[in-house]
């Protein structure tokens, strides 16, 4: 049992410290500033209260990641996480009028770890690859919402004046079109384009759903007849998106390849041996399972870390959001959709049931008697992701691949524990 206990309000300048001994004792108030010199005063500081070794010494903090976190994991000290809705929940109990300032907030955490350790979550050293794959698919996430924000941008100004362009690529994401129009930003410019012009951009973009002759038909219909100046306001913010689209376009392409190289790697470092026990192949089982590509691998291998690890079931389905919330009081009871989860996690499970659907005939199946019996799109969708987190953590706690077996409706077994009586 730690013998001291450490509460840390997280500043993006300077963090404010509590330190209480075992029986809540006061030991130590005060601030650190967020550098290296006052990190280094932090772990002097916690050196001299429980000697080199920092095993005995528990630390609470809201953030699971950064600099502070990273250097006490490093020194030895046990590091545990809260939410931050817990934290609010703990300081009622000390102040009931709504009073709230850091000192109070790194005392809550010291003094609410010593009581209530069971609520915290235990902050573990990461494969440094884990970390790579994890900021790797956060940013492919926020590149592609850059991407689709410029793409509607660059419809809104071509349905000012050449909305028929719009009937090839309703959603103007694609290069070729950026291409097209870099080459002839006006109507007038594009009817004078070539036969062989068009030919070659729609070869080098490998268009094959329509021919050079429907683009021809479309280019040379009249554009609408706007006031003037009105098409050289709009080519000239077109020309900036075009630019935005294209940098962020080769962007998420190289950041999709660095995902393949992260995952390649932890494929790779399975086969190596290694004196300590390991979760063994993780990416490789996780990636053999219908409907799993390497953004959802990705995601769910740097976002599920703690319950990959440790094949934690029950962890996953509630970080991902398909667990259901139960509310029971007297004779009322409700069970409803989960709001509280990991974004990206719920993102990523939403996508990896939609491509099952499309790989795997068995989640296709049980899929489709989940919709006869009534239940609606998304309650289906979260009920097949629930079988597929469940059979994904039996596949790694015996360490085997997946493999296939005949149409069947195992979705419908789980829907006894999904039963919500209202769903979003």
């Amino acid at each position: 049992m730690s013998q001291i206990f450490v509460g840390i309000d997280w500043g993006s300048r300077k963090h404010q410290v509590c330190v209480l001994g075992n029986d809540g004792a006061r030991l130590r108030d005060g601030t650190v500033t967020h550098g290296e010199t006052g990190l280094r005063q932090l772990l002097d500081w916690l050196r001299q209260l429980g000697g080199q070794d920092l095993s005995c010494i528990a630390v609470a903090i809201e953030t699971p990641h950064g600099a502070i976190v990273d250097a006490l994991v490093e020194a030895g000290a046990q590091v545990y996480h809260l939410n931050p809705k817990q934290l609010d929940r703990f300081r009622d109990r000390y102040n009931v009028a709504g009073a709230k300032d850091d000192r109070l907030d790194a005392f809550v955490l010291a003094t609410s770890l010593r009581t209530d350790l069971a609520a915290y979550r235990r902050v573990h050293p990461e494969d440094p690859r884990i970390v790579e794959l994890r900021e790797a698919s956060r940013l492919e996430r926020h590149l592609l919402e850059q991407q689709h924000a410029a793409a509607c941008r660059l419809v809104a100004q071509l349905n000012r004046f050449w909305p028929q362009l719009l009937e090839l690529v309703p959603g103007a994401n694609e290069p070729w079109l950026w291409a097209l129009l870099r080459l002839a930003p006006r109507p007038q410019e594009a009817r004078r384009l070539t036969r062989s012009k068009l030919v070659k951009l729609l070869r080098d973009h490998r268009i094959r759903r329509f021919d050079v002759d429907r683009l021809m038909s479309l280019l040379d219909q009249l554009p609408l007849s706007v006031a003037a100046g009105t098409v050289t306001a709009a080519t000239g913010h077109m020309a900036v998106l075009i630019e935005q689209l294209q940098l962020l376009h080769r962007q998420h392409r190289d950041c999709t390849a660095w995902i393949t190289r992260t995952l390649a790697q932890l494929r790779d470092k399975a086969s190596e041996p290694s004196e300590q026990p390991r979760q063994h192949r993780d990416a490789e089982i996780l990636l053999s399972m219908p409907g799993v590509g390497k953004l959802v691998a990705a995601t769910v291998l740097s976002e599920a870390t703690h319950a990959v690890a440790t094949r934690d079931y029950q962890l996953i389905r509630a970080l991902s959001g398909v667990a259901p919330v139960t509310r029971a009081s007297g004779k009322r009871r409700q069970v409803l959709m989960r709001r509280a989860c990991n974004p990206r996690l719920r993102y990523a499970l939403h996508h990896w049931s939609l491509n099952s659907l499309q790989r795997d005939p068995a989640s296709r199946a049980g899929y489709d008697v989940l919709r006869e019996r009534g239940r609606s799109v998304g309650h289906a969708m979260r009920i097949l992701g629930d079988r597929h987190l469940r059979v994904l953590m039996a596949m790694l706690r015996h360490g085997t691949t997946y493999v296939p077996h005949p149409p069947a409706t195992r979705c419908v077994e789980d829907e006894a524990n999904q039963k919500e009586t209202r769903t979003a």
